[in-house]
């Protein structure tokens, strides 16, 4: 699934949060997929369950999972992804392209990064 890093400077709750989103936007949980348990995930990773339900609580205010009372947690389909966690991604992007630019890269360079072309020479 994922693991833990104990060295990170961030909170467990936000690693288990991250790690999470990541499997939800790489299709490793699908739309609609369960995702584990609470109890079991908090066992799997040996940590306390109160971790896992903050994490899941974030995800759920971001629009990455839905709670169904009695059923357990989803995936939510990517429509339901709250409008304000793409606002965040927008201004931290905005904010390194913005670093980008002062240290010298080309809108050029930018877009061909944005765009997922490879640069000449690049295997």
């Amino acid at each position: 699934m994922f693991c833990l890093n104990y060295r990170d400077a961030r909170p467990i709750y936000e690693q288990v949060k991250d790690g999470l989103r990541h499997l939800v936007v790489t299709g490793a949980i699908a739309p609609g997929e369960q995702f584990p348990s609470v109890r079991s995930l908090a066992a799997s990773l040996a940590i306390n369950p109160n971790t896992i339900q903050r994490a899941y609580e974030a995800l759920e205010a971001e629009g990455y999972l839905s709670t169904q009372a009695g059923k357990g947690c989803f995936a939510s389909p990517r429509s339901e992804v709250s409008q304000a966690r793409r606002t965040k991604l927008l201004e931290q992007f905005d904010a390194a392209v913005g670093e980008l630019l002062f240290l010298g890269m080309t809108t050029e360079e930018l877009k061909l990064r944005v765009c997922g072309a490879k640069e000449e020479g690049e295997a």
